[in-house]
């Protein structure tokens, strides 16, 4: 059986970051990845020259000027900039919250006037927010919070606002001048040719297995490394000893129409609670594509079962106590290391996974 310096357990972005700068030191790798491709979460498929973003909208930004140097000397970026679309019942109001929302919602044009309506409608709450309606209310005002947020944070999360906790909403973006700019980092785009090209370079020169569990045969492949990097759920690598840990997951339904543009836009937010799905996504808009057709997909919230994709950490007190345990139990491991969203229980936006994976690669050294 052959011998690796590093067998890496899952094939996404951290541990792509991970096995690029193992190649730099001349070590070799092993990726064992249970999904038929590489790339995790931000895998792209191609269809009728377009790059469907698989597993859901991802567009990438950052402020750490160390990471956009990191990329760019893998691939080219273009100019893309997330401008999504908020639609209830049929009405469309720009995101993030901005003088073209308020515009829209109330008619009118300065920024004193639309402070003033919120200022007004926020004083409804008073004392401490019990709860993510109260919350979200206390900084958006009731008119904001009906349209565009109660909806959809309902679908998202598959409970009532009510019955959310404050402190999901610990702020939220609103802007009093004219700007549809959803991120204020100042480095944005989408890889040119798609995030597979990305993933491409970051596991060049690897040994890859495909279609394959390593938790099926976990201390084979385990001796196959002098390290493991491990980016599967934790709690599973540890077979549940302490229970499951949630997650909400997500359902795509992709769809080619025989339509030049079907929406205008890349992403278009359904904030009522009638629409059954959370999101449209036009993947050609985020390469700024002329092809004849289009593809769209719709994306649901759901809550997490065994054999669905874990995408969201439900990072409340319980799970939060019950990973502590997990991480005390991985700190013992000899010669495993976790990593990544799932390896940590943590929600991470790409930059941050790179940020993560680079300063955890210098505890590998």
């Amino acid at each position: 059986m052959k011998k690796y310096d590093v067998v890496l357990v899952g094939g996404g972005l951290f541990n792509g970051v991970v096995a690029n700068e193992m190649r730099k030191l001349k070590k070799s790798c092993l990726v064992i990845e249970k999904r038929p491709v590489l790339g995790g979460n931000i895998y792209c498929r191609e269809v009728e020259g377009i790059m469907v973003h698989e597993y859901g909208a991802h567009i990438f930004h950052t402020s750490n000027e160390e990471v956009w140097k990191y990329v760019n000397e893998l691939v080219s970026f273009n100019h893309y900039v997330n401008s999504p679309i908020a639609n209830f019942h049929g009405e469309t109001y720009d995101l993030p919250f901005n003088m073209n929302t308020f515009s829209k919602m109330w008619g009118i044009s300065k920024p004193e006037e639309a402070k003033k309506i919120i200022e007004e409608q926020r004083s409804v709450i008073t004392g401490e927010p019990k709860n993510l309606e109260e919350q979200a209310i206390r900084l958006v005002g009731t008119d904001v919070y009906k349209k565009l947020i109660q909806g959809y944070t309902m679908k998202q999360w598959g409970r009532e606002c009510k019955d959310l906790p404050a402190s999901i909403i610990k702020r939220l973006p609103v802007r009093y001048t004219y700007d549809n700019n959803y991120f204020n980092d100042p480095h944005q785009g989408i890889p040119k040719g798609g995030y597979n090209v990305l993933i491409e370079k970051l596991y060049e020169g690897c040994d890859v297995m495909l279609e394959t569990d390593f938790l099926k045969d976990k201390e084979a492949y385990t001796a196959m490394g002098d390290v493991v990097v491990y980016t599967g759920t934790i709690d599973s690598y540890f077979d549940y000893c302490y229970g499951k840990l949630e997650y909400r997951s997500l359902r795509f339904e992709h769809e080619l129409l025989d339509e030049e543009n079907h929406q205008g836009v890349a992403v278009m937010n359904y904030t009522d609670s009638e629409t059954p799905f959370t999101r449209k996504i036009e993947h050609k808009h985020f390469e700024f594509g002329t092809q004849e057709k289009t593809v769209v997909t719709k994306e649901y919230s759901a809550e997490w079962e065994d054999g669905m994709e874990p995408y969201y950490p439900v990072n409340d007190e319980k799970n939060s106590t019950l990973f502590e345990k997990y991480r005390q139990l991985g700190e013992k491991q000899e010669k495993v290391l976790f990593g990544g969203r799932l390896g940590e229980y943590k929600y991470y936006d790409m930059d941050k996974v790179i940020e993560s994976a680079l300063n955890f690669v210098k505890n590998l050294r």
